[in-house]
């Protein structure tokens, strides 16, 4: 972790969302959430119906966005989301929609 402060630790979140997740404006709302975080990466959509996030920034912000995305605050209707935490490959900047 070399030192770095609780929390504070860069890591790279993938995450996949499935449910009602496509053609309801749900990658905006994460990529809303994401900028207010301070995160960058993207939300793709995925051929199977399944919504694709990667974020990289401090764990604590990576979690909170977690937080957002199984806690029933965004469009649609999110079924399920399966995480995947590993080292940052240096996203950004900024957080996009594809």
């Amino acid at each position: 972790m070399g030192g770095a402060a609780e929390g504070q630790e860069t890591v790279r979140l993938t995450a996949w969302a499935r449910g009602r997740v496509q053609g309801v404006g749900f990658r905006w709302w994460v990529r809303s959430r994401a900028l207010e975080l301070g995160l960058n990466g993207s939300a793709t959509n995925l051929a199977d119906g399944r919504v694709e996030i990667v974020a990289e920034g401090p764990r604590a912000s990576c979690e909170r966005l977690l937080e957002l995305l199984r806690g029933g605050g965004a469009p649609g209707r999110v079924d399920g989301v399966a995480e995947r935490w590993s080292e940052p490959r240096g996203e950004g900047p900024g957080f996009f929609e594809r």
